[in-house]
C-alpha cells in the first residue's frame, strides 16, 4: 500500500512498501505524489521480490528460521544442509521447474532409496508453501509431481538371541548399572518393554516416573499430546536399576553419543540390518498379545488403530499358535 506524506518544506512523498521491498520519491504536488505511487504499484510483481534468489536461499531461510520451531530440528537441519550440496540448490527460484525436480528424482533414485527420496520430496513441498507465504515462490512444483513408490513399511523383528548378544556387547548383566554402555542397555531393554521412541526415552525426567503406580508420563511426543505409559514390572525392575535420584533425567546420557555406541555395539555383536527404532516393532508385536487394540493404541500414542499395522510384524507361525 502506497502512503503519501506532507513534508516540512510542503512537497508530499509517496512511500511505497509491498512485496518486501520500499521505494519512495518526493514531489511538488499531492496529485504527482499519488499518481506515481498508482503507476509504481502497478508495476511491482512478486517476482521482484526473489529476483536474484535462488532454492539454496530459501532453503537456508527456512532452515534458520522454521526448522527450529520443530520437534525433529535436528534431523531436519540435517536433511537441509544436505539438500544444499546438491546443485539443484543454484537454480533461481525464477527458472526452476517441476521438470527440473523430475531430473532430480531420476538423479535421486539411483543413490537413494525410494522413501528417503520422498522425505527429501517431502521437505522441499513443505519449504515451497512456506516460500508462497513469504511470497518467494508463487507455485509449488512439487504439487502433483509423481513420486517413486514407497517400500514396503520395516518388518525387522529382534529375537532373544540377538538380544543377548547386544547385552552381552554391552557389557550388561541384567544387574549393575555402571556405565553408559549399562545405561544404554537399559534403555534397550527399557524399549522392548513399552514400544517408547528413543526420544521420548532419553527426555524422560525422574519427575514423570511414577514408579508405585506403574506408570511414566511423556509431555513431549511425536504427535504433540501428553501420553501416559503403562509400565509392565520388569519396566519398573529396569528403572530401579538406574536408582532414582534427583538428577532431572531418568538416562543421563547423551542421546546422539550413546545412539553411536549403540550402533557400534551392533556391529561388535555381528547384527546387521538393525536400527534402536525397531525396538518399536518387537514392543508393539508383543504388546498385542497382551492387550486389546484401543488400550494398545493409547499406551503407544497412536490416534487411529489402523496405524499400528506398520509396526504390528506377528509371524504367521505366531498367529497360528494363538488358534489352538
Amino acid at each position: 500500500m502506497a502512503t503519501i506524506k506532507k513534508r516540512s518544506n510542503k512537497r508530499f512523498t509517496a512511500e511505497i512498501r509491498k512485496y518486501g521491498q520500499y521505494l519512495s520519491r518526493t514531489f511538488d504536488t499531492k496529485v504527482q505524489a499519488m499518481a506515481w505511487a498508482a503507476e509504481t504499484e502497478q508495476s511491482l510483481t512478486p517476482d521482484m521480490l526473489v529476483q536474484g534468489k535462488s532454492l539454496g536461499d530459501l532453503l537456508t531461510r527456512y532452515r534458520d528460521d522454521i526448522t527450529p520451531t520443530k520437534k525433529s530440528r535436528r534431523n531436519e537441519t540435517n536433511r537441509v544442509d544436505r539438500l544444499l550440496r546438491d546443485s539443484l540448490s543454484d537454480f533461481s527460484l525464477l527458472e526452476l521447474r517441476q521438470s527440473h525436480f523430475h531430473q532430480w528424482i531420476e538423479n535421486a533414485i539411483k543413490i537413494k532409496k525410494s522413501s528417503s527420496v520422498n522425505r527429501d520430496l517431502n521437505l522441499y513441498s513443505a519449504v515451497f508453501e512456506q516460500g508462497i507465504r513469504w511470497e518467494w515462490a508463487s507455485t509449488n512444483p512439487i504439487r502433483g509431481i509423481r513420486r517413486p513408490k514407497n517400500p514396503q513399511p520395516r518388518d525387522r523383528r529382534i529375537s532373544d538371541k540377538e538380544i543377548e548378544r547386544i547385552l552381552d556387547a554391552l557389557g550388561f548383566d541384567g544387574e549393575n548399572v555402571t556405565g553408559q554402555r549399562h545405561v544404554i542397555a537399559v534403555a534397550f531393554l527399557f524399549a522392548l518393554e513399552t514400544a517408547m521412541r528413543q526420544g521420548e526415552i532419553w527426555n524422560l525426567e525422574w519427575d514423570d516416573v511414577f514408579l508405585d503406580k506403574r506408570f511414566v508420563r511423556l509431555h513431549d511426543t511425536k504427535n504433540g499430546t501428553r501420553r501416559d505409559v503403562a509400565l509392565s514390572s520388569e519396566a519398573v525392575r529396569l528403572l530401579e536399576l538406574l536408582k532414582p535420584d534427583s538428577r532431572s533425567k531418568v538416562f543421563a546420557t547423551n542421546q546422539q553419543s550413546s545412539g553411536t555406541l549403540f550402533r557400534r555395539c551392533l556391529e561388535l555383536a555381528g547384527i546387521e540390518g538393525l536400527t534402536f527404532h525397531d525396538t518399536r516393532h518387537e514392543a508393539l508385536t508383543r504388546l498385542a498379545r497382551k492387550l486389546q487394540v484401543l488400550d494398545l493404541a493409547r499406551m503407544v500414542g497412536h490416534r487411529d488403530p489402523r496405524s499400528l499395522m506398520i509396526y504390528y510384524n506377528a509371524t504367521a507361525q505366531e498367529i497360528a499358535t494363538q488358534l489352538g
